[in-house]
């Protein structure tokens, strides 16, 4: 590590020394020295420095964001198998110059389009064929720092936005426009700042937020209280 970059680090609040010299040196401990083992881990997945911030400063332990990424790696490999098997299947029959048989066609193609998650299927109902594509190209050109933006920033950007609205914080206050400018980063790197998609899925999470967040007992009321609460804030 260079100098130049620790005191970036420790400007930025990536990794601050927890003692300093009479003299005003850094002094770094061995808890410093495990945090910087966590950023160096977390940046070689890929993710912004800004991203690995909530990850630590939420009590993300390492172990458990390795542990998360494999078993997202894993069930990714388990869904490729899959596909791969029944590709192979239909290529066989197709091989033997007799057709293949309905049922390996209905197999290739649901492993291949798949009838998608609950929140896929709402993102349908206010996304265009093509408009989808592109979402999901976006969020594969993300890599492993997709995992991390959806579910550890963006969920903790949310809890901290409905605190500041349960406590009766104005919208137009400092604290919830910051919130809500990173929230619109997030949107832009997901939709490639495209509005209609943009307004797709803002449109999407109206509609049906136990979907679109996976938590069937998410208060439809609550969310949408928030998003006005968060687009008041934009205003």
């Amino acid at each position: 590590m260079t100098v130049r970059t620790l005191h970036h680090w420790d400007a930025i609040g990536v990794l601050s020394p927890s003692r300093r010299t009479s003299n005003g040196y850094r002094e770094y401990t061995d808890d410093d020295l495990v945090r910087l083992y966590q950023v160096l881990a977390l940046r070689s997945l890929g993710l912004s420095l800004e991203t690995i911030i909530v990850c630590l400063d939420s009590g993300i332990d390492l172990d458990r964001v390795v542990g998360d990424h494999l078993r997202s790696v894993e069930a990714s490999l388990a869904a490729l198998e899959a596909v791969r098997q029944k590709l192979v299947r239909l290529g066989a029959e197709l091989a033997t110059g007799q057709g293949a048989t309905s049922e390996a066609l209905l197999e290739a193609l649901q492993a291949i389009g798949g009838a998608g998650s609950a929140s896929e299927q709402v993102l349908r109902r206010h996304l265009d064929t093509d408009q989808q594509q592109r979402l999901g190209n976006q969020a594969t050109a993300l890599g492993p720092a997709k995992h991390y933006l959806l579910e550890i920033e963006w969920p903790e950007l949310y809890r901290k936005a409905e605190r500041l609205r349960q406590a009766g914080v104005d919208p137009t206050d400092d604290r919830v426009r910051r919130l809500a400018r990173r929230l619109d980063e997030l949107s832009t790197l997901f939709t490639g700042d495209d509005a209609g998609i943009s307004a797709g899925v803002r449109n999407a999470w109206r509609d049906d937020p136990a979907a679109m967040s996976g938590d069937p007992a998410a208060p439809a009321d609550e969310w949408r209280a928030l998003a006005d609460f968060l687009d008041q804030a934009r205003a």
